[in-house]
């Protein structure tokens, strides 16, 4: 009986110790180090492969040669990275390696976005249905509508700094309890009538607001005959006597900073000398950003200008921009489909070859036109393309700009003449004194102070 139990348990042990070892051996056969097989890929393709090797160095891939696709270094990538929930970008010819990015895809995905999005409106009357879903949805995913109660405090205005041909102050405005946000009006040194409004949200380019090209744009705005405004990103500039740098990333700041634009359009707009008739908004990058939004939220908006920032795969990748859940309305959108929205109004997109919107041309421009088209509007819609350029509101970029809006809301473009625009200091762009000496007594400061009044206005949950 013994023997017997004995003979069975060495039968059992066998058997285990087979399929421990066929199981090994094909484990061993279908799983390898990740670096390997890039290095693979690599080969295979004759291309190129950036990476962190903190991402890469002991991962280990699952059915690692069954994923490689022999007619595609891209497709291979992608299911090669996908389990580690990695994704690869082009970078100066080569293949990055990065995290997941919800803001960020590539150049044929934003085709085949594109694609799917024209599969739902085919003509003007299923296009605006499409375009009324959109705007009901983007205010309230911004947590603007309904727009929270406005405080009572009047505008800080510091003393006019009178220039050739145009004079600027610095400006706060409360526009939440404690929040405020300071920039500086630009207008035309001599006002007869009525003036256009442009809007000039800023970007994440050093030094913000107080950089040369940002008053240098707003300057010759005011020159040529317009009501300028600059201010500051939520978390920069004097935002920082209030708040931490680090707040500038909370999803939070999508909202803040749209309340900060249509706050800033309100005080504007009211002005004796405002045409209402005219208004005009341009930025770059984190502007264009906020160009696309407020054009597509905003029907007071008669002129958009996006720079650098127009694309169907990127939807800007600070919370600020993106932060909120805007890109999700109508089951997903892009911010190609948001300017789109803009029409049949004039719009013109600036864009660069070194950036996410050097596919413009070739992708996104053909689908505005489609939608322009829809209204009898194709030449409303420009693009003007800087294929050798990188990501700014450079000289070339401000004189396509001039033309634009000269051409649409009636300015002197023989007044923009860069070379009379006196670059200020920064302390002399402060509305709260060169130390923050006058900011108001009631400011709040730190992240719970924050948390606590956008909850109250319920921005926040």
């Amino acid at each position: 009986m013994k023997k017997g139990y004995y003979i069975l348990i060495l039968c059992i042990l066998s058997v285990v110790c087979a399929y421990a070892q066929n199981t090994q051996t094909a484990d061993s056969a279908y799983s390898r180090p990740l670096i390997d097989v890039l290095h693979d890929i690599e080969t295979r393709f004759g291309i190129k492969i950036k990476y962190d090797a903190r991402m890469i160095d002991g991962k280990i891939l699952k059915y690692a040669d069954w994923r490689i696709k022999p007619w595609s270094a891209e497709e291979s990538l992608i299911a090669v990275l996908a389990p580690f929930d990695y994704k690869f970008v082009m970078d100066n010819g080569k293949y990055k390696v990065k995290e997941f990015e919800y803001a960020r895809t590539t150049e044929a995905e934003g085709k085949k976005f594109l694609d799917y999005l024209e599969t739902l409106y085919s003509d003007k009357e299923s296009w605006e249905k499409r375009k009324a879903e959109l705007k009901a949805c983007l205010p309230k995913a911004l947590r603007v509508s309904p727009m929270p109660v406005k405080p009572e405090s009047k505008i800080i205005l510091t003393p006019k700094r009178k220039y050739d041909g145009y004079t600027v102050e610095n400006f706060a405005i409360e526009t939440l309890p404690g929040i405020y946000v300071c920039g500086s009006i630009y207008k035309p040194a001599k006002i007869k009538g009525k003036c256009p409004v442009i809007l000039n949200p800023n970007g994440h380019f050093g030094n913000g607001r107080y950089r040369e090209d940002q008053q240098m744009r707003c300057a010759i705005q005011a020159r040529m005959g317009a009501i300028s405004v600059s201010w500051d990103l939520f978390a920069w500039g004097e935002s920082l006597l209030q708040f931490d740098g680090t707040l500038h990333r909370l999803s939070a700041a999508n909202t803040i900073q749209t309340i900060n634009a249509i706050r800033i359009l309100d005080y504007l707009l009211a002005l004796k000398e405002a045409d209402t008739s005219r208004v005009g908004i341009t930025g770059g990058s984190g502007g264009g950003s906020m160009t696309m939004m407020m054009s597509a939220i905003d029907d007071r908006i008669t002129v958009s200008i996006p720079v650098v920032m127009l694309s169907s795969h990127f939807v800007g990748g600070c919370p600020c921009e993106s932060g909120m859940p805007a890109h999700l309305c109508g089951g997903r959108t892009n911010n190609a489909e948001i300017a789109a929205m803009f029409a049949p109004k004039p719009q013109l997109a600036l864009t660069d070859g070194k950036d996410w919107s050097s596919s413009v041309l070739g992708l996104e421009l053909p689908y505005l036109k489609k939608i322009y088209g829809f209204y009898g509007a194709e030449d409303n819609i420009e693009n003007v393309h800087f294929p050798t350029e990188g990501h700014d509101y450079g000289p070339s970029k401000r004189t396509a700009m001039y033309r634009f809006i000269a051409k649409h809301l009636g300015l002197n473009h023989d007044m923009a003449d860069e070379s009379k625009v006196t670059i200020e200091k920064e302390l002399q762009m402060h509305a709260f004194g060169e130390n923050g000496e006058k900011l108001p007594a009631n400011a709040i400061k730190g992240k719970e102070a924050l948390l606590e009044v956008l909850k109250n206005v319920g921005v926040i949950d």
